[in-house]
């Protein structure tokens, strides 16, 4: 059996989340993914904790190493002009090239997609940039945090009468990483379908805007802006997280039809079902308030555990808010394999989220952890671009890769 991608190779000239977020993904599907990188401009990621033990370092760093999987890293200092040579003759080996810099910045590195695919004619470009390559703002430098209130998200972030709040993450960079894998996808399918290639344009700006349907189209169909209601829904109530046991601990409820309103009614309080206001979820909505007091008080006096347990059982949907604690030592992610655990060259054996899905006819898995930094070198050089020891020897001594 093949790996989906097997055979594809991809020069990854990508950093921070976006890009290498974009790049992870091909590599989970069996791509060969060369990441371009250097000392001289070390990626913001390997110099973000949490490290490992606490020991801060280019190559200890959790957040590099869980989205740079299975990747290659070949040091290249971009900066001198024997080093663009170098990542021209990886271009032309290379089925794809990703980069997600501000709009015109390989153009003038002199690694633009019209003197790429001068080399490649059937070359896939992806640039994944924070507003794309047109337009007025495209020249802007953007990091995905700042995709969340340019995208409409953090005006709908926040409880009543609270300011626009941040999410918690920083939404864009996944976000647009996962679309940009898709669109590589579509344009390798295309390639293989019509033997051509081309340029991908992505805009990060944009592709955390395609995740706010509601958002926008209540806008665009009714005119106005939905106010912000915390954990609420436009028009479900119950809707929710409630602290249980008097603890930092919490669980969700959400109740979205007359039949599991009276489901919870059962268990929680039973006469909310001689109240006919509550029968119909307009009712509820009015009352939500009410609710979620009495739903409050009940969970204080119960874990989460006994909520979850209680509420599920009579078919109301409930769940404890897990942490990343729980999730570690979660058993059903232990039994579906989710986590891997790879030796490391410099900080040994860690856990890592691994691949979220699985293929019955390809046997995806991640298949080595993440690089040190130009820690492939040599074997890219040699294996990809056939450069002898003494050329090899000749590019060090001169600092290029580094």
């Amino acid at each position: 059996m093949t790996l989906p991608l097997e055979g594809i190779r991809v020069a990854d000239f990508t950093w921070v989340w976006a890009g290498p977020f974009c790049t992870l993904q091909l590599a989970h599907l069996g791509a060969e993914v060369i990441r371009v990188e250097s000392t001289t401009r070390t990626c913001v990621t390997r110099l973000l904790p949490p490290f490992a033990d606490g020991e801060p370092g280019r190559n200890r760093s959790g957040y590099f190493n869980q989205y740079n999987q299975g990747k290659l890293s070949l040091a290249l200092d971009l900066k001198q002009p024997e080093a663009i040579a170098v990542a021209k003759d990886l271009v032309a080996q290379c089925d794809v090239v990703c980069e997600n810099f501000a709009a015109g910045v390989m153009d003038r590195m002199g690694l633009g997609y019209e003197t790429l695919r001068a080399l490649r004619p059937d070359l896939v470009m992806i640039a994944l940039s924070g507003y794309g390559a047109t337009g007025p703002d495209s020249e802007f430098v953007s990091y995905g945090p700042a995709q969340v209130p340019l995208s409409g998200m953090s005006s709908l972030t926040g409880y009543a009468d609270w300011p626009p709040m941040h999410v918690g993450i920083s939404y864009g960079d996944p976000t647009g990483g996962l679309h940009g894998a898709f669109a590589v996808l579509a344009a390798l399918w295309h390639r293989a379908n019509t033997g051509a290639g081309q340029y991908i344009d992505l805009s990060q700006w944009e592709s955390t805007m395609a995740l706010l349907p509601e958002g926008l189209l209540a806008q665009t169909l009714e005119g106005r802006a939905y106010e912000r209601d915390g954990n609420h829904d436009v028009l479900w109530a119950p809707h929710a997280v409630y602290r249980c046991d008097g603890e930092d601990r919490w669980v969700s409820i959400a109740v979205a039809s007359d039949d599991e309103w009276r489901a919870l009614a059962s268990a929680v309080e039973p006469a909310w079902l001689r109240d006919s206001e509550l029968a119909v979820a307009a009712g509820r909505k009015r009352r939500e308030e009410e609710i979620d007091e009495r739903l409050s008080a009940w969970c204080a006096t119960r874990s989460r555990e006994q909520v979850t347990e209680v509420l599920q059982q009579a078919g109301v949907a409930a769940f404890p808010v897990l942490d990343a604690r729980d999730l570690h030592d979660d058993p059903h992610l232990a039994a579906r394999g989710f986590f891997v655990e790879l030796p490391h060259r410099e900080v040994g054996v860690r856990r890592h989220l691994g691949i979220p899905y699985r293929l019955d006819a390809s046997p995806i898995a991640v298949g080595r952890a993440a690089p040190c930094l130009g820690q492939d070198t040599d074997e890219v050089l040699t294996r990809v671009l056939g450069y002898d020891a003494d050329r090899i020897a000749a590019l060090r001594a001169a600092d290029v890769l580094r």
